[in-house]
């Protein structure tokens, strides 16, 4: 099988958690700060979910494709990314809440379980941590 690099995201951390982030180009440049903090800069868990909710939403528009649909205007997906703390050490729990304007539930359900197989987010995280599909 072979395998073309489409992009390659590059960032530069430092400080961890209390620290600061930047891509390679410039055009991201964010302080950090850890959840619940009352620092001014965002943190992982938020990022995390910013890329997967994006990523996913264009999932959800190739799934319609398929069936050749369109997205509707309205589209949007809510990620809520958990970062807990259990027995073995910390660990992530994720929701994505998909909301499809116009289109029946049962069906909305179809496309997203079928983005949930398309998106590399998906993929990634695939058998890793728990997650919940759910048409809002």
């Amino acid at each position: 099988m072979s395998t073309k690099i489409i992009y390659t995201g590059k960032t530069h951390t430092t400080g961890g958690r209390d620290g600061a982030s930047r891509s390679s180009d410039g055009l991201l440049d964010i302080q950090l700060s850890p959840p619940g903090s009352t620092g001014s800069g965002t943190n992982p868990e938020q990022l995390f979910a910013a890329g997967w909710s994006a990523c996913f939403l264009g999932a959800v528009g190739r799934a319609a494709m398929e069936r050749e649909l369109r997205l509707p205007a309205g589209a949007a997906v809510d990620a809520e990314i958990d970062l807990a703390l259990g027995d073995d050490g910390y660990f992530l729990r994720a929701r994505l809440n998909v909301s499809l304007p116009g289109i029946e539930p049962e069906f909305a359900t179809t496309l997203i379980e079928r983005a949930h197989q398309l998106c590399p987010y998906s993929k990634a995280t695939r058998g890793n941590i728990e997650v919940a599909l759910n048409v809002a």
